[in-house]
């Protein structure tokens, strides 16, 4: 018996098929550079949703709008590569956690300048 879920492999196998499949398949000037970062399957197999990134955050609507029109090109690449009876149907969003991981990060380079201003006034005295 495997140690974690089945919807969990199929999410990991679907992640890494739909970047090779956006890389070398999907050549269109408006995607740029996009980076898939998860994706995450139900329990039935049946919907997937397939999470990324993209570099230049103007250009995240219409890689998504892209991405999206491409959906059933993509499942049907995904059809020929797997040993699944049913394909899930796939649908992309932004990454919310990367973004979300920036955040953290500037707060805390925030919060790292402000004590080290405070320790120099200090050293002042």
């Amino acid at each position: 018996m495997h140690p974690y879920k089945r919807s969990a492999r199929v999410s990991d196998l679907i992640r890494e098929e739909v970047a090779d499949i956006v890389m070398n398949k999907i050549k269109h000037k408006t995607l740029g550079f996009v980076t898939i970062t998860r994706a995450k399957v139900s329990d039935d197999l049946r919907h997937a949703t397939v999470f990324l990134t993209v570099l230049d955050m103007e250009e995240t609507k219409k890689v998504l709008k892209k991405l999206n029109a491409t959906a059933s090109f993509i499942k049907g690449e995904l059809g020929r590569r797997l040993k699944m009876r049913r394909v899930p149907s796939l649908i992309f969003k932004v990454d919310e956690a990367v973004e979300y991981g920036r955040k953290i990060d500037q707060i805390l380079d925030d919060i790292d300048s402000e004590r080290s201003s405070i320790e120099d006034d200090e050293d002042l005295f």
